[in-house]
Order: structure tokens, then C-alpha cells, then sequence
């Protein structure tokens, strides 16, 4: 049966039921008022026209004539059709009889009491039947109110029982299979696929049991075959791992290790062999390296291990391993779209890598330390062509020699960028940190370019904020930087023009610009402009350098805590900043 059916028949027979109990109330309740009615109707009003006919009795002479006559002529009409208990009728006769005695004109004095001596006796007679009667009704209506108390009483218990039985049973036939089909779903929800329905009865919530049993089956069975496709890809990447060269380490987010290839296990020195499944802090207590490696934070970060007693390089690299949150917990107070699922440590052995980066540059500053003699030789060689006591030179030999002088001066300043970078690269820059004030490292580095500026016609034009902080820097390295900034500028300024050096403070940070007016540079070269070997594509009017100058300009100064910047535009000329930590020191 459907349970639309069952619905109904439930609810219908509540309403038979109300309506049985209903219909048996109003009987009863109609039997006892129409025995009050009877009471009240019958007898009250016998028991007033005798009390009226004995007031005109009381209140009359006899014989009664006139008003009296009426009225209680009036009140015996009235008695004698309102008869209604057993000799009620003989005594209204006599007193009928009676009363023609008591209003006959030829009744003697002795007649008319004897007559109303007996009219009285009959009124009595009246009322007592009444009375009784009243009495008797009375009983019998408390007799039936007391019956139908008790039918009622027993018909509403068995009401009550009825209903508070079909209250208690009839709504577990709709929630029971309810709540099995919750638990059913929570078991599912908790990937328990074997949990089934049973319900016997023929109805919608069987053919849903049906439908979850189905749906059951079918996760397990996608449950199955997902799970060997997993366990599988599971062991083909455990696989790639462990043959990886580098070393590599996975925790999940309760900082417990998910896996670990042989390669990490020697580095770290961890023999045991049941290390999956563990907590890492486990490992950490003893073994510093392990230490380090988890307490480094997601991004890039070097270490200089000992392995079979040589140093070795490696380059530790941090992900963490973020999945959808696809189960929410109920106590989240913010429910978010992913969550962390642990992170990977990868260890790269950049030894080989280290060792030809050492020996780049150990052979850059070998060569360029072995270049500065025979240039300086050849420059002494160009010093001394050029003096008249040598031998004096026609034109063209003249414009030769410039080209070598000029080519010789370029050369030189590469070899010695060069030996600039091979300090950086090997962290041997020294810095000699003195307070100083920023126009004395301006005017140091003017001093170098001035002559340049003025074969060029260009006017170098210093504006300097005043009240300004000294700097706590190397005067030398942020000179030779200010010359670098300004020997670019020269290069790229046209004859006659402008470069201004700025001298500002901001935000407790001493400013140095050097600004041109030149043709400017494209935006997709600038963020590209301080890194080593870049140079940007000339029009072959300008000499390019080596590509090393801003290069090493920027590690000059961020090795004196410091930022390095540039601002331009095509047509609006060129602007290099840097910034140095300002002195608290004021200049007077």
C-alpha cells in the first residue's frame, strides 16, 4: 500500500473516531436537557397556578366574585391543561367543583368553608403530586447525568487510547524508515559502502531503500576499482621518487611523514627503516639538519652538507600541497575553498653546479688581473706615441691612436668590472663603513666625470635638499656606483644638455638620483636592466659596456643595506636612484 494511502486511512480513522465520540456527547447532552425541560415546564408551572389560585383564596371573600372569580377561573383553566402526573386530574375535578361552590351566590356561609377548606386540601394535593414529581424527575435526570458521565467517561478513555496509541505508532511508520535512511547516508558519507536497506513493506520508502541499496553497490564497486587504480599510482610515484637523485620528503598536515626516498635518508642519516607513518619531530630532536630543513619556510634556501668527508651543496626548495576542502567541519566558524595538505621538501644536490660556478669565477678574475698589465702597457705605449719627443704623427695616426686609447680605456673598465664581480660572486666585498656627508660622495664622484661633461658641453647640476642626514656607508662603493650612474647618463645625454644629481630624504632613507634628458628607456628593458650581461639594444651611436655595471652597482648597495631603482620613459630621459639608511647625524 502507498503511503498516500496509508495517510489517509490513518487520518480517516481519526475522524471516525471524533465523530463517534462527537455524536455520543450530543446525545446524552440532549437527553439530560430535555429532562430539565420537562421539569421546569410541566411541574413549575402546575406548582405556580396552584400558588396563584391559593393567593386569590387568601386574598378573596367568599364567595368570589368579580376579579377574583376571574383569576381563578384563569389559573384552574390553565391547571386542568397542564395535567401531567398520575391523580393530578381528580384533584383538579374536586377542585373544580370546589370552586363553583365557592363563587355560587346561594352557597351558605358553612358551604363556602367547607369548600375552600377542601379547594385548599386540593391545592395542596396538587403541589405535593408536583413536588414529587419534580423530585422524582430531578433523580432520574441525575441518574442519566450520572449515566452519561460514565458512558462518556469510558467512551473518551477509550478515544484517548485509541489516539494516544495511533500518536505514538502511527508517526515512528513515517520517521523509523526516516531515520534508517539518515544513518544509512551518514554511514555513506563515511565511505562505509556496504551499508544496506531493508524494509519489507511495499511502499515508496521500499523502493527508496532499493534506490540506496543500488546507489551502495555501485560506490562500492567504483570504490573498489578507484582504490586499486590509487593503491597503483600510489606505488608507481613512491617508485619515481625513490629513484630520483634528489633528496626528497613528504608530511602530511599533523607533521607526519608521508614518505621519504633513500637519497634523504642518507643525507639525514636515518637508518630506520619504519620512518613512513611517524611523527617528524620524532627525528628532529636528534638530528639538526632534519632540524633546518623542516623549520625553513616555502621558498629557496642553501645548505653546505658534509657527505663521505667532502663539503656538498644543496638547495632546499618548500611547497606546501594545497587540496580542495571538500569536508568542512561543522565547528569551522569560516568555511574556506582549500586547505593544506602538507608539504613537500625537495634537496638538490647543486654541488656540480657550485664547482663550475667557482671556477667561472676564479678564471674571470684570473683573467682580468692577467689583462690589467698588458693594458696598462699598452696605454703607457699610447702615452708615449703621443708625445712629440717620440716622433711627431700625421692625422691619421693621430685619429688611429684615439681609437686605441679609447678601446684600451673600455677594456680596462670591463677588467675591472670583472674583478669587481668575481668579489660579489664569491661574497668578498669588502665595505669600509664611515659616516659621511652626501655631497662629499656627489662631489667625489663629479670630480671623475667632469671632464667627460665637458667635452660633451653637458652641465652637471646638483640639487640638494638641505637639513638632510648623513649616511653610514663605504664612500668609495657608493662613489664608484654614483660614477657609474652618471657615466651612463654622459653617454646617453646629447651635447649641450642637462644631468641633474639629486640629494633627498625620505622615510629616514637618503636619496641619490642621477636624472638625463636623453631619448629614455623602453619599459619591457628596465626590469631587466640590473641583471648581470644585459644591455639594452642601441641605435650603434652609443658604445655599449660590458653589462656588468648596474649588476654590480645593485649588490654594492644592497650589501650597504640599501635599494636601487630606475624610473623612465621614451622621450622624457632616464632616471637612477638609490637609497642608503640615513645617519642620525645631521648636516650643519
Amino acid at each position: 500500500m502507498k503511503i498516500k494511502n496509508k495517510l489517509r486511512l490513518g487520518f480517516g480513522f481519526l475522524f471516525v473516531v471524533v465523530m463517534f465520540f462527537g455524536a455520543v456527547s450530543i446525545f446524552y447532552i440532549h437527553q439530560i436537557s430535555d429532562n430539565a425541560k420537562v421539569i421546569l415546564k410541566n411541574n413549575y408551572e402546575s406548582l405556580s397556578f396552584a400558588r396563584e389560585m391559593r393567593t386569590v383564596l387568601d386574598e378573596s371573600k367568599l364567595p368570589l366574585n368579580g376579579d377574583a372569580r376571574s383569576k381563578f377561573a384563569h389559573q384552574l383553566q390553565l391547571q386542568q391543561a397542564n395535567i401531567t402526573e398520575k391523580g393530578e386530574e381528580a384533584a383538579t375535578a374536586f377542585l373544580k367543583a370546589d370552586f363553583n361552590t365557592l363563587q355560587s351566590a346561594i352557597s351558605t356561609p358553612i358551604q363556602l368553608d367547607s369548600a375552600q377548606f377542601d379547594a385548599r386540601a386540593r391545592l395542596r394535593k396538587i403541589e405535593q403530586l408536583n413536588m414529587q414529581s419534580i423530585v422524582h424527575k430531578n433523580e432520574r435526570a441525575q441518574a442519566s447525568v450520572k449515566e452519561a458521565t460514565m458512558f462518556l467517561g469510558l467512551v473518551g478513555g477509550f478515544t484517548f487510547l485509541i489516539l494516544f496509541s495511533f500518536s505514538v505508532n502511527f508517526p515512528g511508520f513515517i520517521a523509523n524508515p526516516l531515520r534508517e535512511l539518515i544513518d544509512g547516508i551518514r554511514e555513506i558519507s563515511a565511505r562505509n559502502y556496504n551499508q544496506h536497506l531493508n524494509f519489507n513493506k511495499h511502499d515508496e520508502f521500499a523502493e527508496v531503500a532499493s534506490a540506496f541499496n543500488d546507489m551502495a553497490d555501485r560506490l562500492n564497486e567504483w570504490e573498489n576499482t578507484n582504490l586499486a587504480k590509487v593503491l597503483s599510482e600510489k606505488q608507481r610515484i613512491e617508485t619515481i621518487i625513490e629513484q630520483m637523485d634528489d633528496a626528497i620528503i613528504g608530511l602530511n598536515e599533523k607533521q607526519e611523514i608521508l614518505f621519504i626516498n633513500t637519497v634523504a635518508s642518507n643525507i639525514l642519516n636515518i637508518s630506520e627503516k619504519k620512518i613512513v607513518g611517524q611523527p617528524a619531530e620524532k627525528f628532529t630532536g636528534s638530528n639538526d639538519l632534519f632540524k633546518s630543513i623542516l623549520a625553513s619556510n616555502s621558498g629557496i634556501r642553501s645548505f653546505k652538507i658534509a657527505l663521505a668527508g667532502k663539503e656538498s651543496y644543496f638547495q632546499l626548495e618548500s611547497r606546501e600541497i594545497v587540496i580542495p576542502n571538500l569536508e568542512p567541519q561543522p565547528t569551522d566558524g569560516i568555511i574556506v575553498a582549500s586547505k593544506s595538505a602538507g608539504k613537500v621538501y625537495i634537496l638538490r644536490n647543486i654541488t656540480e653546479f657550485k664547482e663550475r660556478d667557482e671556477a667561472k669565477t676564479n678564471f674571470i678574475a684570473t683573467i682580468s688581473h692577467e689583462l690589467k698589465t698588458p693594458i696598462s702597457s699598452i696605454k703607457m705605449s699610447l702615452k708615449l706615441l703621443n708625445d712629440g719627443r717620440v716622433g711627431e704623427t700625421n692625422v691619421q695616426q693621430q685619429e688611429l691612436l684615439a681609437h686605441i686609447k679609447d678601446d684600451s680605456e673600455r677594456l680596462l673598465k670591463i677588467t675591472s668590472e670583472l674583478l669587481d664581480l668575481s668579489q660579489v660572486e664569491t661574497g668578498n666585498i669588502q665595505l669600509n663603513f664611515v659616516v659621511s656627508d652626501p655631497v662629499e660622495i656627489v662631489d667625489y664622484a663629479l670630480n671623475s666625470v667632469r671632464f667627460n661633461a665637458e667635452q660633451k658641453g653637458i652641465t652637471l647640476q646638483v640639487i640638494a635638499q638641505p637639513n638632510r642626514s648623513k649616511v653610514h656607508a663605504d664612500m668609495e662603493k657608493t662613489a664608484w656606483v654614483l660614477v657609474n650612474f652618471l657615466s651612463n647618463a654622459l653617454r646617453y645625454s646629447s651635447e649641450k644638455s642637462k644631468v641633474q644629481i639629486q640629494l633627498a630624504e625620505k622615510n629616514k632613507q637618503v636619496i641619490f638620483t642621477v636624472k638625463d634628458f636623453g631619448k629614455g628607456i623602453d619599459e619591457q628593458y628596465q626590469k631587466r636592466l640590473f641583471d648581470r650581461y644585459f644591455q639594452v639594444p642601441t641605435d650603434g651611436q652609443n658604445k655599449s659596456g660590458s653589462g656588468l655595471g648596474l649588476a654590480i652597482s645593485k649588490d654594492f648597495i644592497e650589501a650597504q643595506q640599501g635599494k636601487i631603482w630606475v624610473e623612465s620613459a621614451i622621450g622624457e630621459g632616464s632616471s637612477f636612484s638609490f637609497s642608503l639608511p640615513a645617519h642620525q647625524e645631521k648636516v650643519l
